[in-house]
């Protein structure tokens, strides 16, 4: 059986982590959103917000640091690999705020492909803000919409995780692998 590579994508509050937590705690292997040690790096450095001061520094950052984690998930011995956001993600950031980049973003979508793609929807109920999510609810939303256009484009059949308890949305996205 061929290693598959799975991303699991939304909005900023959606449950992502959560997700990826639960899947870990099954002994499943998976790499967690880099975003927040990039942020937290950059304090180190005196950048309080790196996102919002240097974005395309930032969206590098970031990109570099899916494209390494996608390059250890082929190493990995085991059949499944999960990924908390995937390289599209970085354009679709960009596109959302608006910002240019350079062409070797694109090419790195095409290089970089996954299995499968689990998309968790915008979800009021559950969102809350953080020191490292600034995004309110509508916000979320739109990134949603820029998320899901981003991976059309790239020709990914995105599978939408219903709003259900979280053993029940890890349940679904298992039993959608087979």
């Amino acid at each position: 059986m061929a290693k598959e590579i799975i991303v699991i994508i939304g909005g900023p509050g959606t449950g992502k982590t959560t997700i990826i937590d639960g899947l870990m705690q099954k002994g499943y292997c998976c790499y967690p959103e880099i975003s927040r040690e990039v942020t937290m790096e950059a304090k180190k450095q005196g950048i309080e917000q790196l996102f919002l001061e240097k974005p395309l520094l930032f969206s590098e950052l970031l990109l570099e640091g899916r494209k390494k984690q996608y390059q250890n998930a082929l190493n990995e011995p085991h059949d499944f690999v999960f990924l908390d956001r995937g390289i599209p993600d970085v354009l679709a950031y960009m596109h959302y705020i608006g910002d240019s980049y350079p062409s070797f973003f694109d090419a790195a979508c095409k290089e970089h492909l996954y299995s499968k793609i689990f998309i968790l929807p915008p979800w009021e109920e559950i969102y809350i803000s953080d020191d490292e999510r600034y995004e309110n609810y509508e916000q979320a939303k739109l990134i949603f919409e820029h998320l899901t256009e981003t991976y059309v484009n790239y020709g990914y059949e995105l599978i939408e995780v219903p709003k259900a308890s979280v053993s029940e949305r890890i349940d679904f996205i298992l039993q959608s692998l087979h």
